[in-house]
């Protein structure tokens, strides 16, 4: 909720608050102890809100709650998380009123971010290298990328107020969690990486152009490798002990850092302007810069000392140092190299100057293999191109192999800095105003000052010095420093300094960057179990969220000083540059990505004040990014990729689970209302099939699930990566019993997460649990995207008195289920299926393919053996032949198909020859349709009711007497006559079961007389004269009926056939760990549904574990691809 006030603050609206004189709420979403000791008639009558003076509570008066949201110092954004964050992380101060305004607080931010090392270090270098075309390009496509992004930034940081994290809080609220934890790590990185390049720029310029003799591993005397390496070692040993000294400076006080963030601007842009003046000075005088050539090759400016190979003292010819490094002695007849022989010395103006038309020589690219010679456009030099190259150590070479991809790899890291603005929002006087136009006038700014250096860059110096990356062919200086003014000192300490401060801002922002992920709690390696005592209250503490007493994130700044030294080993500028330009270009990605999700998606809160922005324009963003991190280096691009997948995978699966109104959820939300229209057109084809489960299940008095296992058996059948709703019903109103039916679903989720099943519950009130169960099968789902399969569990004790509603019930689902053309599993003696943590080492699943059900039959162990529960298990099919059918050629028939539908499974036909209905079969149906009669026609006492089973009872014993023995032995075997009487004893006992009443107080009398031949029934007890000649009527009238009456024939079939398939697929399967079997239809009336289950109960007797299936009446799989 929206109160800030708790025990550590009081703010605006708390209690010793002026305002209008009438009394406020000092918190109006929390009890207040004002508002609970006050009579509510008397709080509100004076204000006019009696109306809702029962909604207080939950909804505050606007009056009390306008200052709190006028003020964004006491207004988190409405998030849980940053209102805990503002309330408790920090002691509360007095908040000043943000001052900055746009040119302070994001304009000239923006320029010292984006302007920096690679300026004043590889440009030049880059318009040798490129030319003047291709490098404009480069540098179009890279401002034309942050323009973009900017375009789409401002949009999103002018749709709400953006706290301190910039663009990771703009991705993780637009994109979600995940994104915005992956995105804003690597964004991190980036930054962290950025920092290396800026110390590494601030060495190069260091030990290259300020005290080239600072150097620990001398170069002089180095040649090709080895000095290349000493180099590299200089710049390590530096760069660390730089690193720590400015990690030093962060740790002690970032206020310092800040106020010489001006100093440092102030270096920029005079260099900047120095380089201006240098370009408009050379139109009016050229300076005087020669370059030495030998032919068209440029030569080491410390190899000569004149620019000639002879020259003339007092008249007499003297060799020159540099004859001197060609040739094997000083003296002129002394052998030279070949090419220094044949070709002449010349001198060059290293800057023409603006108006010498040297732009058309540079206009095009000349890209260079590592260890070429840099040479000259347009000289003519005399080679043998079979005769080596010698004395290469005496020329300008390239120092790595330049492509068109490598500059852009190189050069985007000088556009990045964007955010520097959307990061201070919090300081800002208007942010919503300052944001879009301080950002977009930087880039705009910094886009005319890199495009036109290109230009001037190539019109006013040599190509052979710009190609000269570090000066060695113009006396060691800075390139872009030769054509500054006055002086080239200028550019030198001013991109000294440049690069320090903008080290030491990466150093700042990196490590509160980190801090700002890590308070979110979205990355689990993130946090620490510790707790502190904080503000009166315990909370975890999260390792790079905590720092020192001001706030400053002192472990947050030692990983970022950690990782920043791997860039300081890698030492090489050129490499690092790469690397960093992968992170921020993903970063801009999903600035663009969000901005284009929220404009499609048009969500009700995207209202941003900049109204110009296009959809379009992001996607285009979006795509310049993506295409810039290929070009720069696919190989780089997939690492940063796969770094935030994983990222993004590892919060998806561990990471705290938040709701931040994200454009993925919303994107998700249009993706499903897409799809559920599509799944409108018709129903999906065979190949499509797959179980779509509603569970069924019940609910004790505690509203816990009673049978556990079928959420078990339902994970285990989840290889069909179908729709799972785990439904029940709780009996009352809506009203009343609303906290249990949230109970209910409460313990369903909790069941699923612990079985692992993914789906969704669906709770239903209801008056009676059978209408509610209808209902939950009618109405589950949404539009094309329903159930077509049920699975209930079966009613183990259906014999019960007290289970007789619940078996008719479950009948009833199933007569549902059979109009509605949904599938039905039924699993019977579902406590003993095995958990999800168990495992069958081995064993058979055995189907029983009696009727065609469509393939469900098929389909259901094949996705069982999908889960390592079943896998060992192997798959047997068994069907039933008739007298006239071949069996053998249905086994064949039934292989064939099993191959088609790439199926293993052992196939074995079962044939059931025709046989007599045995006495026992015959005696079985009839005591089953005797019981059910008595319960529908007789009204009696619970004595009488015992009394007149014990009566059925005897009878039914003297019957079965009374049948020719010789007939039974024609049926059944000695022992299975045995068998039988001792299973007819145990049914007897059953129906005295059924009838038998809950109360101890009623035994059945076991000396009850039988029945004289006329019917009459004599009671021993001794009641009123009337009572007991109306019962003897009554009763004598149902005993007639009773023990006159036989079976009917379609029952005694019935039960017949549930019999000799009972004794078959006993004697096959009595071992398997499953048995599946087709389900017979239920009774088309209500007549006989206790038969129906007693049919099922005698089909599937003596079997552990039986899943009874029933086809929805379509193929659910098919033998084509």
């Amino acid at each position: 909720m929206l109160n800030n006030m708790t025990d550590c603050e009081e703010g605006e609206g708390g209690p010793n608050s002026q305002g209008d004189g009438n009394p406020k709420e000092s918190s109006p979403f929390i009890n207040s102890s004002a508002a609970t000791n006050m009579d509510k008639s008397q709080q509100y009558d004076g204000n006019n809100m009696a109306l809702f003076e029962e909604e207080m509570d939950t909804s505050p008066m606007v009056s009390s709650l306008l200052s709190t949201l006028a003020n964004y110092s006491n207004l988190p954004t409405g998030s849980k998380e940053h209102e805990e964050a503002e309330n408790n992380e920090e002691g509360k101060k007095g908040v000043s009123a943000p001052q900055l305004g746009t040119l302070m607080g994001v304009y000239l931010p923006c320029i010292q971010n984006i302007f920096g090392v690679i300026l004043f270090l590889r440009m030049t270098w880059m318009v040798g290298i490129g030319g003047v075309f291709g490098s404009f390009i480069i540098v179009f496509m890279c401002c034309s990328t942050t323009m973009l992004t900017a375009i789409s930034m401002s949009a999103i940081a002018t749709n709400g107020v953006v706290p301190a994290g910039g663009s990771y809080y703009m991705i993780s609220r637009s994109l979600g969690p995940e994104f915005g934890g992956a995105v804003g790590i690597c964004f991190y990185l980036g930054t962290t990486f950025a920092g290396a390049m800026y110390i590494l720029g601030c060495i190069e310029i260091l030990l290259i152009y300020i005290v080239p003799q600072a150097a620990i591993f001398k170069i002089e005397g180095l040649e090709g490798p080895e000095a290349e390496a000493a180099l590299l070692n200089n710049m390590r040993v530096y760069g660390t002990i730089v690193l720590s000294l400015m990690a030093l400076v962060v740790f002690v006080g970032v206020k310092y850092v800040n106020k010489l963030a001006l100093v440092f601007l102030a270096c920029v842009i005079l260099s900047i302007l120095s380089v201006y003046a240098g370009v408009i000075k050379t139109a009016i005088d050229p300076p005087v810069f020669p370059v030495c050539l030998l032919g068209n090759r440029t030569l080491l400016s410390k190899g000569y000392d004149v620019c000639a190979k002879v020259i003339e003292i007092d008249n007499e010819t003297v060799t020159t140092k540099l004859w001197r490094s060609f040739c094997d002695s000083e003296y002129l007849n002394a052998t030279c190299d070949e090419y220094f022989n044949n070709n002449n010395v010349t001198e060059i103006q290293g800057i023409p100057g603006v108006t010498s038309g040297i732009l058309a020589e540079n206009l095009f690219g000349n890209y260079l293999e590592k260890g070429m010679i840099l040479e000259k456009r347009g000289l003519v030099s005399d080679v043998d191109p079979d005769s080596p190259t010698t004395s290469s150590n005496r020329y300008v070479l390239a120092d790595i192999t330049s492509f068109f991809t490598l500059l852009v790899g190189i050069y985007f890291p000088s556009v990045t800095g964007i955010m520097a603005g959307s990061n201070r929002s919090g300081d800002l006087r208007d942010a919503q105003k300052s944001i879009p136009i301080g950002t977009i006038a930087a880039i705009s700014t910094t886009s005319t000052v890199y495009m036109s250096c290109v230009v001037l860059f190539g019109a006013c110096i040599e190509g052979v010095v710009l190609r000269d990356k570090f000066g060695e062919g113009v006396s060691g200086n800075l390139v872009i420093g030769t054509l500054a003014w006055p002086s080239p000192w200028v550019i030198v300490f001013g991109s000294f300094f440049s690069t320090c401060g903008a080290g030491l801002q990466s150093l700042t922002g990196a490590p509160r960057l980190l801090q700002a992920i890590s308070r979110d709690g979205i990355i689990p390696f993130l946090r620490v179990s510790t707790e502190i005592y904080l503000c009166l209250k315990y909370r975890p503490l999260r390792i790079f969220g905590h720092g020192k007493a001001n706030g400053e994130p002192t472990w947050a700044l030692l990983l970022t000083a950690s990782i920043c030294e791997i860039g300081i080993i890698i030492a090489s500028l050129d490499s690092v540059a790469p690397i960093l330009s992968m992170f921020f270009l993903m970063c801009y990605m999903f600035v663009n990505l969000a901005c284009a999700l929220q404009t499609l998606l048009r969500t009700p809160n995207w209202r941003p004040r900049f109204k110009f922005y296009h959809w379009a324009l992001s996607f285009l963003g979006m795509s310049l990014c993506l295409s810039l991190m290929f070009m720069c280096s696919w190989y780089y691009a997939i690492v940063a990729m796969g770094i935030a997948t994983c990222i993004y995978k590892y919060i998806e699966f561990c990471g705290a689970e938040k709701e931040w109104g994200d454009g993925i959820r919303g994107i998700s939300l249009s993706a499903a209302r897409f799809a559920l229209m599509r799944l409108e057109e018709g129903p999906p084809h065979t190949k499509n099939w797959r179980p779509q489960i509603l569970v069924l299940v019940s609910m004790d008095a505690e509203q816990n699930i009673e049978q556990p296992r079928l959420l078990s058996l339902t994970n285990q059948l989840k290889a069909g990566k179908g729709l799972t709703i785990v439904g029940t019903c709780v009996q009352g109103t809506f009203l009343d019993n609303y906290t249990e039916a949230h109970k209910a679903d409460q313990s369903l989720r909790k069941l699923m997460e612990t079985e692992k099943v993914k789906g969704f519950t669906q709770v239903v009130i209801s008056s009676n649990l059978r209408d509610g169960t209808s209902h939950l099968i009618q109405v589950g789902g949404l539009g094309g995207l329903k159930h077509n399969t049920v699975m209930v569990s079966w009613p183990r004790n259906w014999k019960q008195p007290e289970c007789h509603q619940e078996f008719r019930n479950f009948i009833e689902v199933v007569r549902e289920t059979t109009i509605a053309s949904i599938a039905l599993l039924v699993p019977k003696n579902i406590s003993s299926y095995p958990s999800n943590g168990e495992r069958f080492t081995e064993g058979h699943i055995d189907v029983w393919w009696v009727v065609h059900d469509g393939g469900m039959l098929m389909l259901l162990p094949f996705l069982l053996r999908q889960h390592k529960v079943w896998r060992k298990c192997k798959m047997r099919i068994f069907t039933v032949a008739q007298m006239d059918d071949n069996s053998i050629q249905m086994k064949k028939d039934l292989i064939t198909f099993l191959y088609h539908l790439r199926i293993d499974a052992v196939v074995e036909v079962v044939e059931m020859h025709d046989g007599d209905i045995s006495a026992y079969t015959y005696e079985k149906t009839l005591i089953m349709e005797q019981r059910s009669q008595i319960l529908k026609q007789m009204h009696l006492t619970k004595n009488e009711m015992e009394r007149e089973i014990q009566s059925i009872t005897d009878s039914s014993r003297g019957s079965i007497r009374r049948k020719n023995p010789s007939a039974l032995r024609s049926q059944r075997s000695a022992e299975e006559g045995a068998g039988a009487a001792e299973k007819l004893e145990e049914e007897v006992k059953l129906i005295q079961c059924v009838m038998n009443v809950s109360t101890p107080t009623s035994p059945t009398s076991p000396t009850s007389p039988a029945a004289p031949a006329g019917g009459a029934v004599v009671w021993p007890d001794n009641k009123g004269a009337e009572k007991e000649k109306s019962l003897l009527t009554a009763t004598s009238e149902a005993g007639k009926d009773f023990f006159n009456m036989k079976p009917n024939q379609t029952d005694v079939r019935r039960m017949h056939t549930a019999m000799r398939l009972n004794e078959v697929i006993t004697k096959k399967s009595k071992e398997a760990k499953l048995v599946l079997l087709n389900m017979p239809g239920p009774p088309k009336n209500r007549v006989g549904e206790e038969n129906y289950m007693e049919f099922l109960e005698v089909l599937t007797e003596g079997l552990n574990r039986v899943l009874l299936v029933r086809g929805g009446g379509r193929e659910v799989i098919t033998i084509y691809s």
